[in-house]
């Protein structure tokens, strides 16, 4: 489990300072798929990355599995994301050089890990990649370069994967196969997972949506669909973009 406790982050002192989140707390179980939405500057981003230990709350605690983030070190920091911590992002940050297999086992190999040989393998097969391992990002199309992405991200099998914009690079009909790739994974191997968005359709994939404004949580949206996630995003005076039912 990941839970936000009262957490605040402000970027700056005095008249210049920032609010990115207020007081922010929230319960994210074990394989959930939690949707972040809401206007720009509304703290998306900040809060994805207090709750994956990129940044550090100014105050409030989060907690992964009982452990509290702010508690540890750099280093301990460094390790838990790591060990315990996935990464997907709109970018899909391959290294053109390698192949998809060698794009896989990256993270593993730089943290000094001998996996297994045939992990790569297995898990491009588990993305829908099978038998293309030994191609580079340059000849895979976009879609294809996000799920390399995936997989690598799940490697290591995290405690919880984290996305931003996952598929705000992609073609619509792309985009619906990365989510069922999201949905796939949570199903199979109770994935928990938070992935911060500006789509209503993509939003309407999680279990739960998660509307921030000003840097507050304003509501929760179960069972969301596009047009009840654009509904209460045009009531924030959003327009929201790929809100077709």
């Amino acid at each position: 489990m990941l839970r936000l406790t009262e957490v605040c982050r402000v970027h700056g002192e005095g008249d210049t300072a920032v609010h990115a989140l207020r007081g922010v707390s929230h319960e994210f179980a074990a394989g959930s798929f939690t949707a972040i939405m809401g206007p720009s500057g509304s703290g998306k981003s900040t809060l994805l990355h207090c709750a994956s230990g990129l940044d550090t709350p100014t105050s409030g605690t989060v907690q992964l599995d009982g452990l509290e983030l702010s508690a540890l070190d750099e280093r301990a920091r460094t390790e838990l994301r790591r060990d315990r911590i996935g990464f997907v992002f709109q970018a899909f940050n391959l290294v053109a050089s390698l192949t998809a297999e060698q794009n896989v086992l990256l993270p593993l190999r730089l943290a000094g890990q001998r996996p297994p040989a045939t992990l790569a393998a297995e898990l491009l097969a588990e993305v829908g990649l099978g038998g293309l391992g030994q191609r580079r990002p340059g000849q895979l199309s976009g879609g294809q370069q996000q799920r390399v992405a995936i997989a690598r991200a799940l490697a290591a099998r995290p405690a919880v994967l984290f996305a931003d914009e996952p598929t705000g690079a992609l073609d619509t009909t792309t985009a619906r196969a990365v989510l069922d790739l999201f949905r796939a994974t949570i199903d199979t191997h109770r994935q928990t997972t938070v992935m911060v968005t500006h789509d209503p359709v993509a939003a309407s994939a999680a279990d739960r949506v998660l509307v921030l404004a000003d840097g507050r949580v304003v509501d929760v949206l179960t069972d969301p669909t596009p047009a009840l996630v654009a509904d209460r995003l045009a009531g924030l005076g959003v327009d929201p973009v790929g809100s077709e039912a």
